[in-house]
């Protein structure tokens, strides 16, 4: 696990979509082309956001981009869910935020919601979805130690 640099931002980018790509169902559709989503990570990563990554021989598997108390966003490679790779993403966040964090996830996610609620975070909020780009239902977790 390392800090992603301004040189990751296009295969965090490309991680960050073919994760979403594999999980349209259970979540919407990212808004904006693929060109949007790249800027917006090297944007994020350039302007020196917090961002993980995990790594193995394959390349990048994962990423969880941070904001002072918040877990923006956090996906992992398709063919590598299942392995461990999220807990220890969160086990990060929770040593760097030690007060408590947040998150939002859509309440379509049955999946990521079980995920975080093993982890201790407890919905505090739900809403229509108007306030997302998306316009999809969501809920917000928090955890506090």
């Amino acid at each position: 696990m390392r800090k992603s640099t301004p040189k990751d931002a296009a295969v965090v980018a490309a991680l960050y979509l073919s994760a979403r790509k594999a999980s349209l169902g259970s979540i919407p559709p990212v808004v904006g082309s693929d060109q949007e989503v790249l800027s917006w990570f090297a944007s994020r990563i350039n302007q020196g956001d917090e961002c993980w990554v995990t790594e193995d021989s394959s390349g990048i598997t994962s990423m969880m981009l941070l904001e002072p108390g918040w877990i923006d966003q956090l996906y992992i490679r398709p063919d590598k869910v299942g392995n461990g790779i999220g807990s220890l993403l969160v086990q990060r966040a929770k040593e760097l935020m030690p007060t408590g964090i947040k998150l939002w996830t859509f309440q379509s996610n049955v999946r990521a919601q079980n995920f975080y609620e093993r982890h201790g975070f407890v919905a505090i909020e739900k809403t229509d979805g108007q306030n997302n780009q998306e316009r999809s239902p969501d809920i917000c977790y928090e955890w506090k130690p």
